[in-house]
């Protein structure tokens, strides 16, 4: 690299002084990353949810962070520094550098985002986990990096969700007329089609809502709606298996990512599965501590017998999810059957009739 021209060498010393220099810069180069990873400061902005199993997972991240690099990448949750519908793209901008996002918040520009909220395609965490393992998360994953320049950490639900209502709804005819809180489109389409109203409110918004009847119920997460004390404004919960599992996502702007010593990300990556698998499978053990809260003032869990969920999911209501997913599929140049199809082929359910 310091070689110098045989017709015209350079003195000695200008090539001891060249080459102290050289080195000297080589060096700065090779320390940038480190140099940098020490005091690399990571915001990593979140929803305000309060006693939430969210809240809980993402407590764990500063730590695990700091664990995983040995304090060298830093991180702290800020839950008002961009709103819940900007979260996702505020990591895509680099106007945050994380987030604890929600694939739901995005289910209408992209519908696979929300392919778990389709009427009686995931009933439960085990199949959430199992479609996740089969091909979904990998789906998404390539969705995130190519859409919101962004890298997924983790994968996680919140608990069950649960309709806290005002009124009890325990049959197909009790949602007729009701205003409910919903959070993503593919459950309105399923709401409005049985005559309910779908109110797309945000969380903040909720309790004074339902105390001022703008709205006569939510469907929301069983252990959010009880340390939320939502029951105390709609006492009675119910279990409708209506877009039961509703994900959540760490992710981290790429650029940030690759900006991270490669050690340590790898060292990242593995604390990261770990919170994945303790959020996937630690799941029921969450659900059934805020359904026994609630029991102990005095708010039981109503679970709606299957023959009425099928009422509620029939084709003739539930089709109206699939077709905007479907249309949606089609102006984004997908095929939305092929991929419903391969979901419920991954699940081990029969094709959809339709």
């Amino acid at each position: 690299m310091f070689r110098s021209s045989v017709d015209n060498r350079p003195s000695r010393q200008w090539v001891r002084n060249t080459g102290l220099a050289a080195l000297i810069a080589l060096c700065g180069l090779w320390a940038t990353p480190d140099a940098r990873a020490q005091d690399l400061d990571l915001t990593m902005g979140i929803l305000p949810t309060p006693n939430s199993l969210y809240l809980k997972m993402m407590q764990q991240v500063p730590m695990r962070f700091e664990r995983a690099t040995g304090g060298k990448v830093k991180v702290s949750l800020n839950d008002s520094l961009v709103g819940g519908t900007q979260i996702t793209a505020s990591v895509r901008d680099g106007r945050v550098p994380m987030s604890g996002a929600l694939h739901t918040y995005l289910a209408g520009e992209e519908p696979r985002m929300g392919v778990f909220n389709l009427p009686g395609l995931v009933d439960n965490m085990a199949e959430y986990s199992y479609l996740c393992a089969s091909f979904w998360c990998d789906d998404v994953e390539k969705l995130w990096e190519d859409k919101w320049n962004s890298v997924v950490l983790a994968e996680g639900a919140w608990c069950s969700q649960a309709l806290f209502s005002k009124e009890p709804i325990h049959t197909l005819e009790d949602f007729k007329g009701k205003r409910l809180r919903v959070h993503n489109p593919q459950t309105a389409a399923l709401i409005e089609a049985i005559g309910a109203k779908a109110a797309p409110l945000p969380l903040s918004e909720v309790p004074a809502a339902l105390e001022r009847g703008v709205i006569d119920g939510l469907f929301t997460s069983t252990c959010y709606g009880n340390g939320q004390e939502y029951w105390r404004l709609a006492p009675n919960v119910q279990n409708w298996k209506i877009g039961p599992i509703t994900g959540w996502v760490i992710i981290i702007n790429k650029d940030t990512w690759e900006s991270i010593p490669e050690d340590q990300r790898a060292a990242i990556r593995t604390e990261m599965k770990d919170l994945e698998h303790e959020a996937l499978y630690n799941f029921y053990s969450h659900v059934n501590t805020a359904v026994k809260q609630m029991a102990e003032n005095g708010i039981e869990l109503w679970t709606a017998p299957q023959s009425e969920v099928q009422r509620v999911t029939a084709p003739e209501y539930a089709n109206a999810s699939y077709q905007q997913f479907y249309d949606r599929a089609e102006a984004l140049g997908f095929d939305g059957r092929a991929y419903i199809a391969r979901a419920l082929e991954a699940l081990g359910k029969p094709a959809r009739g339709e």
